[in-house]
């Protein structure tokens, strides 16, 4: 499989793989158990060029993972270019936090995968790295307390696991990540004591 990655691939299948991918994301957001015919169909490829990008279910719901995770990771990077580090920080949580209720049938496709571990890694290198981008950017300006880890940040976020999608879960998330951005402010070099 690294072999295949590392293979630059026709335009065409290129295009076809990226299709199926924007398929297999709505329609396994829709329904974890959306079967790979129907994800075939409407990405206009038969099952052999499906069965060729994605040898079964599983590796198409882990790509779909990761490169969601990717995209998620991604962000952190623009937002720190067009923005001050502790407002890239928190507008980057209120992306996670859409992204992880507009995904949920994805995390329920997922839950239902025999991953052997490989779902871990997928997520975890990519949003690690964002989020230690962002903390590091935040340190260096002064905007937060020294010395937080991506694993701290994780833990303190990790309340946005617990939001029901179907409910009215924006206000809940937005005043979580107020509180965290709070604590992460506390005690900051930069900080000119509390906000109003």
């Amino acid at each position: 499989m690294d072999e295949e990655k590392s293979t630059p691939q026709r335009p065409d299948a290129q295009r076809n793989r990226e299709r199926i991918l924007a398929v297999a994301l709505v329609e396994l957001t829709r329904a974890a158990d959306a079967p790979v015919s129907t994800i075939a169909k409407k990405a206009g490829v038969g099952q052999g060029t499906f069965y060729r990008n994605f040898p079964n279910r599983e590796a198409l719901v882990l790509e779909v993972y990761r490169y969601e995770m990717q995209q998620v990771a991604d962000t952190a990077a623009q937002l720190l270019r067009t923005r001050a580090p502790d407002r890239a920080l928190r507008e980057w949580m209120d992306r996670l936090a859409q992204y992880a209720m507009a995904k949920a049938g994805l995390a329920v496709a997922l839950r239902t995968t025999a991953c052997n571990g490989s779902l871990a890694q997928l997520g975890h290198g990519p949003v690690t790295r964002g989020i230690t981008l962002l903390l590091q950017a935040n340190e260096e300006a002064g905007t937060i307390r020294p010395g937080v880890t991506p694993d701290d940040f994780q833990l303190a976020i990790a309340g946005l696991w617990q939001l029901d999608p179907h409910s009215d879960w924006q206000p809940r998330a937005a005043r979580l990540l107020d509180l965290v951005m709070d604590g992460l402010r506390a005690g900051a070099p930069g900080a000119s004591g509390p906000r109003a």
